[in-house]
């Protein structure tokens, strides 16, 4: 009977050691699509053992080149660095409530670190320059400041911990988990849209800032962390003046750029929009005519350079070409669950419309022989569509291809939830000094469904309590 139990001891032993370790190195195993294009080594700095024996060794000469090699930036132009983006879609993290079953209370639990696992593994072996968290990072915009503020710390300390500088005002108004004063903020944003501040290049204008903290100088360890704003964070038609106090609160402009190298034939500019309020009907029409006012300002601003636009919504497209299709609904009597003053009020849509779309993109990207990318959430299978503007009629046109000499690219990221297999967008942007110009070229890398990683950590304890 001993040595049964020896045996299945074991077993259990060596399952646990290969599940967690597939966790921790499963980035290694899929090295194609979970590494950045462009990778600099040198080799005259290896030893005659790292470069014939070790670095053709399958799994462990990756996890070598990673941790052990510096990366040697010697090889190419010291300027500019690559656009190392790492791209979170729709966390989408749940609550408690008083009824909440504890089972949901663990998986919630759970949930939280299995996604802050995916986002430390693939940080601390990237080493990016930007994350973005394409929208939707909470489950819902229905929810009291008091559980806005319990989601804001889980957030910020679970799944995607920062340096305690750039977080600090956020914690102060969190650790006091008072409703905030929505009243006078509405009264600064209403002064604001009639003295015009929102029509101010100034308000919305930030340059070559690489983190929120360290005086936004470049630190390969701290990246540039953007938060978008997704439906499920404000609200479509039905956002309220609560929804956008908490939001300025804790996580900022909703509307802004960051321009890198101005004056410079390498110079981009990263672009951050609300796409929730550009359509409509909403309930207050001054969230879209301020958020109207930022496109219009973006028009008027000239930009050699390349632009990226980070949004949560993608732009309109004809059916077919990802899984969500065009679709616009608006609340009814029927769907307004009690709430009738709702009706006739946006209530989801899959992308934007297509007279926005058109807006947007023109207003943005420029005809100046620039890239173009955009980077969106939303619809969570992910997708990848060229827009190839069309000279006779004037129009940008989706398509899986590209046939236009203008043309931008637009990924949606996948979510990182786990019944979408936990996957991370890595985009890398590197500048090509023969063209001039910057090339965008992006990868998923996928960790595995979330049951596997619960597996790994119950299967660790049980294992250490066999022995």
């Amino acid at each position: 009977m001993a040595s049964v139990f020896q045996w299945v001891v074991r077993v259990i032993t060596i399952i646990t050691i290969i599940v967690n370790s597939y966790i921790y190195l499963y980035p290694t195993l899929n090295k194609e699509n979970c590494s950045w294009k462009c990778y600099y080594k040198n080799e005259d700095r290896l030893n005659f053992l790292e470069r014939n024996l070790i670095e053709h060794v399958p799994v462990l000469g990756d996890l070598y080149y990673q941790y052990f090699v510096p990366e040697d930036a010697t090889l190419v132009p010291s300027e500019p660095r690559d656009i190392r983006l790492l791209a979170i879609g729709d966390p989408q993290i749940n609550g408690n409530w008083p009824k909440t079953k504890y089972i949901k209370r663990l998986d919630n639990f759970g949930n939280d670190y299995y996604i802050g696992h995916i986002y430390n593994v693939m940080k601390q072996r990237l080493n990016p320059t930007h994350v973005t968290v394409m929208g939707d990072l909470f489950s819902s915009q229905w929810i009291l400041d008091s559980e806005f503020f319990n989601r804001t710390r889980r957030y910020m300390t679970r799944l995607f911990p920062r340096p305690q500088q750039e977080t600090l005002e956020q914690f102060e108004v969190v650790d006091k988990h008072e409703n905030l004063d929505f009243m006078s903020h509405k009264a600064w944003f209403q002064e604001a849209l009639e003295e015009g501040l929102f029509d101010s290049e100034e308000f919305y204008h930030y340059e070559d800032v690489y983190n929120w903290s360290n005086n936004g100088e470049f630190d390969s360890s701290n990246p540039l962390f953007i938060n978008i704003t997704g439906n499920h964070d404000i609200g479509y038609g039905d956002s309220t003046y609560q929804h956008m106090t908490r939001w300025r609160k804790l996580f900022g402009k909703e509307n802004f750029w960051i321009e890198f190298d101005n004056g410079k034939e390498s110079a981009y500019r990263i672009v951050v929009l609300n796409s929730l309020f550009l359509d409509g009907p909403l309930m207050h029409d001054e969230f879209k005519q301020a958020t109207w006012k930022f496109i219009e300002v973006l028009n008027k601003r000239e930009y050699n350079g390349s632009s990226i636009l980070f949004t949560h919504i993608p732009m309109y497209k004809r059916e077919g070409l990802c899984v969500d299709g065009p679709k616009f609904e608006l609340y009814t009597k029927e769907t307004c669950l009690g709430g009738e003053f709702r009706i006739g009020l946006l209530k989801s849509q899959n992308h934007l419309s297509y007279e926005t779309s058109q807006r947007v993109m023109n207003a943005i990207f420029k005809d100046n022989g620039k890239s173009g990318l955009i980077m969106t959430g939303h619809d969570h299978e992910g997708c990848r569509n060229y827009y190839n503007f069309e000279r006779e009629s004037s129009e940008w046109v989706g398509s899986k291809e590209i046939s236009s000499d203008r043309y931008i690219k637009e990924i949606t990221v996948r979510a990182i939830m786990g019944d979408y297999d936990g996957v991370t967008g890595l985009m890398t942007g590197h500048f090509n000094h023969e063209a001039k110009n910057w090339e965008y070229s992006y990868s998923e890398c996928p960790f595995i469904i979330q049951h596997v990683w619960w597996f790994a950590k119950i299967s660790a304890v049980l294992t250490v309590l066999l022995q």
